[in-house]
């Protein structure tokens, strides 16, 4: 793997800023008030030609000021366990902390190497500040600015020296990319902690606790799978704080970049309106899905409670029809072992690609059996298909009239497509495209005049 870098400090001295400088992303929220950053975030970055991983993390409070503190510190102490390379960041502007000593104490007994950074130091004038923090006992301190980018070269020019050197894996090793998303307290951060056997992300019943998406990578019987933590997406009308309206924004942003969703509903509450819409931004990105029903152990039910609750989230979000359902319990890991081959099912399909033959001998039968309707006094024509991609499988139809096509006839060749095919568990795109058959003809034409032509210069030349 490669080197891991951690960056701790106490509340608000700017570790989620200078995260976002060394990552050259705005992944980290920011802003201007202490407790943003609640669990490890991982990101990525390269300096002279040294790649490493840098863990954001919340800041360290010896003082239980909320219910996040405790969970916070416990976040800290495993990104310094988990780090090759620990960035303490002091405030220059505030000055030394109670909380900058007991820091110190826990770094002191590391084998790895620890680097003091004092923040908020924007040029050169401000480094008279630095003198104040000696009395911690430490020797060297880089002065910088995670804001506007004063001392951060050259500090990386010293991070990156002392980072251990190993082969670095390749980041694209064809991991799934599996994006939990849901209301809020439904049990998304629970599952994570549940599939990965430790307190990865921080739990809590109070919702909006999980802000950043939360990336982690695992492997699950020999398969690569990354595992993203998401906000709980809450109606428009009930967020009114920034920060929450940034967090469902990343959330959102995450479900572009997923290859399969789990869109986890509260069983025990049933299948809301909230839960429909974010089951449609997952069907308008075009991922693959899997609603998990999750709390299932606090249902009361029979032998044929599952199969009601599936016909009334069928009927509430038929555009996902074909999508899996599984009923688990996070808090228990019933079932949760299952997810994985739903996964593994839907995903194969999701990356499936059909060749050229076999597609267009389906759209053959398909308008044999039920040939679509006239448009304007004009009998619509299908030429040929072709799939042009995958993830999901998306395919081409060029026709005489494509805006004569409706759409409940698109909707039967997508439903024979997935009858000859076996690609019951996926999102299906098809297009159509115009193709004039005036110019067919004048092809096959020339193409019969070339064919022609040559045969007789074959003969002359005899």
């Amino acid at each position: 793997m490669k080197p891991v870098v951690a960056i701790v400090g106490r509340p608000n001295v700017g570790k989620s800023t200078l995260f976002n400088r060394i990552t050259r992303t705005k992944d980290a929220l920011v802003d201007n008030f202490p407790g943003v950053t609640r669990d490890r975030h991982y990101g990525s970055s390269t300096w002279n030609d040294v790649e490493f991983f840098v863990i954001d993390t919340g800041g360290f409070s010896i003082e239980d000021d909320d219910e996040f503190s405790s969970l916070s510190r416990s976040q800290v102490h495993q990104a310094i366990s988990d780090a090759d390379a620990v960035v303490l960041l002091l405030d220059g502007k505030g000055g030394v902390s109670p909380f900058d000593s007991e820091l110190i104490k826990i770094l002191r007994e590391l084998s790895c190497p620890v680097f003091y950074a004092v923040n908020k130091i924007d040029g050169y004038e401000k480094e008279k500040n630095i003198p104040e923090f000696y009395t911690l006992g430490i020797e060297t301190f880089y002065p910088v600015s995670a804001e506007h980018g004063y001392g951060v070269p050259d500090f990386l020019d010293c991070l990156v020296t002392a980072l251990p050197t190993s082969p670095v894996e390749d980041d694209d090793n064809g991991a799934i990319k599996i994006a939990i998303i849901g209301r809020p307290n439904v049990g998304k951060s629970s599952l994570i902690n549940r599939i990965l056997g430790e307190n990865r992300v921080i739990v809590s019943d109070i919702p909006g606790t999980t802000r950043d998406p939360i990336d982690t990578a695992c492997e699950i019987n020999g398969r690569q799978y990354l595992l993203i933590d998401t906000a709980g997406i809450r109606r428009k009308k009930q967020v009114f704080e920034k920060i929450e309206k940034i967090s469902i924004i990343k959330a959102l942003k995450s479900i572009e970049r997923c290859d399969i969703a789990l869109i986890m509903i509260d069983a025990h509450e049933g299948v809301t309106d909230q839960d429909v819409k974010i089951a449609g931004y997952a069907f308008e990105r075009g991922c693959g899905c899997i609603f998990l029903l999750n709390k299932w152990d606090l249902v009361e039910k029979d032998d044929k409670t599952l199969k009601r609750f599936i016909e009334k989230l069928r009927m509430a979000a038929k555009f996902l029809s074909f999508t899996p359902v599984l009923a688990l319990s996070a808090l228990t890991g019933k079932r949760v072992p299952k997810i994985f081959d739903r996964v593994n099912e839907v995903y194969d399909q999701y990356a499936t690609r059909i060749s050229t033959g076999p597609l267009n001998n389906i759209f053959e039968r398909a308008t044999a059996k039920s040939e679509p309707s006239m448009h304007n006094s004009r009998r619509i024509k299908f030429f040929y298909a072709t799939q042009i991609s995958t993830k999901p499988p998306t395919f081409i139809s060029f026709v005489n009239v494509p805006d004569g096509i409706h759409f409940s006839y698109q909707r039967y060749l997508i439903n024979q497509i997935r009858q000859a095919t076996g690609l019951d568990q996926t999102p299906i795109r098809l297009f159509f495209r115009k193709r004039h058959e005036t110019s067919d003809r004048v092809s096959q034409k020339k193409q019969f005049v070339s064919k022609h032509q040559k045969r007789r210069n074959r003969t002359f030349k005899k």
